[in-house]
């Protein structure tokens, strides 16, 4: 197995992050709340959806409008901005508004007339969202695995391109490079409810170090092609990582 670029201590770090995570529950609020909360909370843990109360000591809130949105919608999304919760508006109505306040409108799920909720489209946005911090309800709710899974991986595929485009000097790359793999392969077992502990630690270290292949692969390209080398670099870094991420998802697959 190879050696990984990195100091224990980082990795120290990146294990104990993953400890703080929160158990807030997902809020469901709204026209059809009980509906399109029963959906999301398929197979998996009913704690974590709640459909009363204010929006406030929730991971995220999801709020369905009709096809007007009345003052009572304002307040809930208003107060859910102030209080900073994540907010995803499901727009149900047969005559959906064009403008929904306080959110931005690539947070907005519109509803095709006559259709059910569509559930992937909602949990991709909600996940989108949350960013990595979408782990603790991707592992109670098995509906928004794999769309936390997906922009998990596009999001850090995307950093180490851009980091293997940027950063010029050789192997300087390689600790930020690995230390994104290592946060993205954990989080994904997060999301799997897999436990990193003493006995796994090794299994999950030598699947990142499987990404240091990519990582050589693109060193030799920059000594070929010294120019456009570096963003065939980039290019390496981003297709490895998102290789990594497919193949911890599969391992975390295997093993629930």
């Amino acid at each position: 197995m190879s050696k990984l670029p990195l100091r224990p201590t980082a990795i120290i770090g990146v294990v104990n992050s993953l400890r703080k995570t929160s158990d807030r529950p997902l809020l469901v609020a709204g026209q059809l709340a009980d509906v399109l909360a029963r959906e999301l909370r398929a197979g998996g843990d009913a704690s974590a959806v709640r459909t009363g109360g204010p929006p406030s000591d929730v991971e995220a809130l999801v709020y369905v409008v009709g096809d007007d949105v009345t003052d009572e919608d304002e307040q809930v999304l208003k107060a859910a901005r102030r209080a900073r919760v994540p907010t995803v508006v499901v727009a149900a109505g047969r005559e959906a508004p064009v403008r929904v306040p306080f959110v931005l409108a690539t947070d907005v799920v519109r509803v095709p007339t006559g259709h059910g909720f569509p559930v992937d489209e909602i949990a991709r946005v909600v996940m989108h969202k949350l960013g990595e911090e979408g782990s603790s309800l991707a592992r109670r709710l098995p509906v928004l695995r794999k769309p936390f899974c997906s922009e998990l991986i596009e999001s850090f595929a995307r950093k180490n391109g851009i980091v293997g485009v940027a950063v010029f000097v050789p192997g300087a790359d390689l600790p930020v490079l690995t230390l994104n793999q290592l946060r993205m392969v954990l989080r994904i077992c997060a999301a799997y409810g897999l436990e990193v502990d003493a006995q796994r630690a090794p299994e999950i270290a030598a699947t990142i170090g499987a990404g240091l292949g990519f990582r050589t692969i693109a060193r030799e390209l920059l000594g070929v092609i010294p120019v456009a080398g570096w963003l065939l670099k980039g290019a390496v870094a981003y297709a490895g990582t998102r290789a990594l991420g497919e193949a911890a998802v599969r391992y975390c697959e295997a093993r629930t």
